[in-house]
């Protein structure tokens, strides 16, 4: 007998190592408020892993009412550590203008974006010490990651002025990973959209592109169970939109065709052909005015 989607996230979330409890209870401290020209901002610091506390941005559209749609966006890599959860704020150079505090909440959405494990506020680190010292202790950079990306999840369903029914998940590069990771293992987020980071791991090592990708990037013993394919299969048949170019050498062209072909038979087993979605575009690792075009329809029609 097949396993089924909930027991492949279980063994899926075994990979990421020793991960702190689930239950450790989430602490909010709201350390700013401000009313900004296009959106109102919350400056947060969030206590959920019992190890160090995770700074956070909240934006919702001005004078919000009730409950509202919401989006976890995830910040990129970029080799920029200060950059962080400012990325929401301020856009990047591989990212179209407006940013998307600014283009979401627009839309009628609110999001939530967190400094990740060495980013923004929670820098001071670097990335190889950060990775080196957990594997000492069992744990899984990529992991202690993720973790913080579920939590934050656990964190959106507790306010009252989101709707927990509408809640997805956005981000280019690092933020694209983590996207379809945390999509994959928690089936409460009803829409990914992930930007030029769908990659094939196997086309990945065929290509010799590892090191485009920083140590933060590899699972122990990711490979002898799972395939990229098979973990954004448990996205389905939820709607999921992967947005490419066919020059990134950090998702290379075969790898693309390998998912794509893939997500589209388990899309079309599952009855909801329509709800997967691959774009790619003549470039390479950025976010084109067509990809923000799609990024923007997508979300119109499923969230």
């Amino acid at each position: 007998m097949n396993p089924s989607q909930e027991e492949l996230r279980e063994q899926l979330y075994r990979l990421l190592g020793d991960l702190p409890d689930r239950n450790f209870p989430i602490e909010v401290q709201r350390i700013a408020e401000e009313t900004r020209e296009k959106y109102d901002l919350e400056k947060l610091l969030l206590h959920w892993n019992g190890l160090e506390p995770i700074p956070a941005y909240f934006v919702r559209p001005k004078e919000a009412r009730g409950k509202l749609p919401t989006i976890l966006f995830n910040h990129s890599h970029g080799g920029n550590y200060a950059l962080g959860k400012d990325e929401l704020l301020q856009g990047n150079s591989y990212l179209q203008n407006p940013p998307y505090a600014e283009q979401l909440t627009r839309m009628g959405y609110a999001v939530l974006s967190i400094d990740t494990w060495g980013f923004g506020e929670r820098r001071g680190r670097t990335e190889s010490e950060l990775f080196k010292e957990m594997l000492w202790k069992g744990q899984v950079l990529w992991g202690m990651m993720v973790y913080d990306s579920l939590r934050a999840i656990d964190y959106l369903v507790t306010r009252e002025d989101v709707d927990e029914e509408r809640l997805g998940t956005l981000g280019m590069s690092m933020g694209s990973t983590m996207s379809w990771w945390t999509a994959a293992l928690d089936s409460r987020i009803r829409v990914c959209v992930d930007l030029c980071g769908l990659t094939d791991y196997q086309e990945l090592i065929r290509a010799r592109g590892l090191d485009g990708h920083g140590i933060y990037y590899y699972v122990p013993g990711l490979l002898k169970s799972f395939t990229t394919s098979e973990i954004n299969a448990l996205i389905a048949p939820r709607p999921h939109l992967g947005l490419a170019g066919n020059y990134d050498k950090l998702t290379p062209a075969a790898g693309l065709d390998r998912i794509d072909a893939h997500l589209r038979r388990v899309y079309r087993e599952q009855g909801h052909p329509d709800a997967w979605r691959m774009v790619r575009s003549p470039g390479g690792h950025l976010e084109t005015a067509e990809m923000r075009a799609e990024v923007i329809a997508f979300l119109e029609q499923w969230l």
